[in-house]
């Protein structure tokens, strides 16, 4: 398992308590994200993979995904 060390910031939408989001930039070209109920389990990203991800999600490209089957 691979231990980022960034400097980790919370969603300001995340809830209070549990479900957050961090988000950390541990390298140049590299965005790190992590929820808190799983801190060791790190997505690594770049940032304009991540900045097409949520533009994608604002134009409703994943819609329905979170819904219950």
């Amino acid at each position: 398992m691979t231990r980022v060390s960034a400097d980790w910031q919370k969603s300001s939408f995340s809830a209070q308590g549990s479900n957050c989001l961090y988000v950390a930039a541990p390298a140049p070209h590299t965005i790190a994200l992590r929820e808190s109920d799983e801190p060791d389990v790190i997505l690594t990203t770049t940032p304009a993979t991540l900045d097409a991800f949520i533009r994608a999600a604002k134009a409703g490209a994943f819609d329905g995904l979170a819904q219950d089957r």
